[in-house]
């Protein structure tokens, strides 16, 4: 394994450390596929910063020095022909849960197939399915959300291929161009879409760090004719705010009042230990409850679960899929359910909730006092920046340096939101690339801005 160094003279510390390596590397001091020491164990073996490390790395990638492997960390790359390579972007932009350790969807999904499509009745889900989803995969969903919706009947749920087709859905039934949607200042890019391809207005509502506030949407419905709340309620994405029950129960009531439609996008919720009761449970004939097993399991299962304020309703939802998406994929139901009756959906849930732990516990570390929220059972948080970045100017340096995030202009409903970018933490391989990414973040934003395009 190579001994830290770094060359004496360098103009820079992180070059003095690319080419002590590198002089190492063609002494052969240090063989081909070598793997490398930690970067936190180089910086304190050469009393640096780990910022000036990651830096190191990165340089050393681009070089074609050292590759990094997921999950391994980084060797010594096998081949070298003196030329660069491009270096790999580190993606901390879509926001999908981490893979554990103890979890292998490589042979889970494949295995679970197997078995589905060996059984008595595996051709049946060969066939096409009815558009709510089949009854026993209704059951499921029935199952899955009863632990938040007591007693939730199995006529009143619709199997979708994943949040978005429901989400769509809903508001093709309920909607027509120009009405009215009230939604948080910062909200799902997913509902913007939906509003562009419709033709809906967004009303922003004003938020603080516990969501969407009661008298903001009390407003937006005496002034405006507000069709729709949308509404993440917990672990909000971007901003990460879980909505506190009184305030779940007053959004209900005034959306009640006002005559008012309620959906409740809950992605997240099964991945909090104790999760506050569903506006659903405050509004059930006025809200339509949406939880898609993307975020608490894997996104290969495009599968999410609606539940509708009454059969009819439910009824008239499938209609609509018939429609857009026909039905979900029946595999992936079948799989889902599956996993649903053995337990084995809860216990990915647990493991992917403590790996969240774990990855939150390395952010607060790398972040240390910036100014974030997170909360440390979801897999991403929301930074805001100081004063001398903006937002999407913080995005592209970082794109530069290498890491991938989202700036607030992808979640903003108002013309001029929030400096500040939603991180995720869950896409990442493992925690070693996190890390690196973070310590980037870290070192940047404490950098001065600078404008990236010249003006003449």
């Amino acid at each position: 394994m190579w001994t830290p160094r770094l060359i004496d003279g360098a103009r820079m510390k992180y070059l003095g450390i690319v080419e002590a390596l590198e002089a190492d590397i063609r002494s052969g001091h240090v063989a081909r596929g070598d793997r490398l020491p930690a970067q936190r164990a180089i910086a304190e073996a050469l009393g640096v910063d780990l910022t000036t490390v990651t830096r190191a790395f990165n340089e050393a990638r681009r070089r074609g020095l050292v590759s990094a492997q997921a999950g391994r960390g980084t060797f010594v790359s096998e081949t070298q022909d003196g030329g660069t390579e491009e270096q790999s972007l580190i993606d901390l932009s879509m926001n999908i849960p981490p893979q554990p350790a103890d979890v292998n969807f490589r042979k889970l999904l494949p295995g679970g197939l197997r078995e589905i499509l060996g059984g008595a009745t595996g051709l049946l889900h060969l066939h096409y399915q009815e558009s709510t989803g089949s009854e026993p995969d209704r059951a499921a969903a029935a199952r899955w959300l009863g632990a938040r919706i007591e007693g939730i009947s199995p006529d009143r749920l619709v199997v979708s291929a994943g949040a978005q087709c429901a989400l769509f859905a809903v508001c093709d039934l309920l909607l027509q161009r120009n009405d009215v949607v009230a939604a948080g200042a910062m909200t799902y890019p997913g509902l913007k879409a939906v509003a562009i391809q419709k033709g809906l207005v967004i009303e922003p509502l004003d938020m603080d760090r516990e969501g969407i506030l009661p008298e903001a949407f009390e407003k937006a419905c005496r002034d405006r004719e507000v069709k729709l709340l949308y509404v993440i309620p917990s672990i909000d994405n971007p901003t990460t705010s879980t909505l506190p029950e009184e305030r779940r129960r007053a959004l209900a009531e005034i959306a009640r009042r006002h005559d008012v439609v309620i959906v409740e996008d809950d992605p997240y919720a099964a991945l909090l230990p104790e999760p506050a009761p569903t506006i659903f449970a405050f509004a059930p004939d006025i809200t339509w409850h949406i939880a898609t097993l993307s975020k608490c399991a894997t996104p290969a299962l495009r599968v999410a679960y609606v539940a509708a304020p009454s059969a009819q309703a439910a009824r008239r939802l499938a209609s609509v899929m018939r429609a857009t998406m026909l039905m979900a994929p029946p595999l992936m139901s079948a799989l889902a359910s599956r996993w649903i009756a053995t337990g084995l959906m809860d216990e990915i849930a647990k493991s992917i909730r403590a790996e969240n732990l774990a990855r939150q516990q390395l952010a607060a570390i790398a972040l240390g006092t910036l100014n974030y929220a997170a909360d440390p059972h979801g897999h991403h948080l929301w930074l805001r920046l100081p004063e001398h970045w903006r937002a999407s100017d913080f995005a592209e340096y970082a794109n530069l340096a290498g890491v991938s995030i989202v700036p607030a202009s992808a979640f903003a409903t108002v013309a001029h939101p929030t400096e500040a970018v939603r991180i995720s933490l869950g896409v990442a391989p493992d925690r070693d690339v996190l890390e690196e990414g973070l310590t980037l973040l870290s070192g940047l934003i404490a950098q001065p801005s600078a404008g990236t395009r010249a003006v003449v």
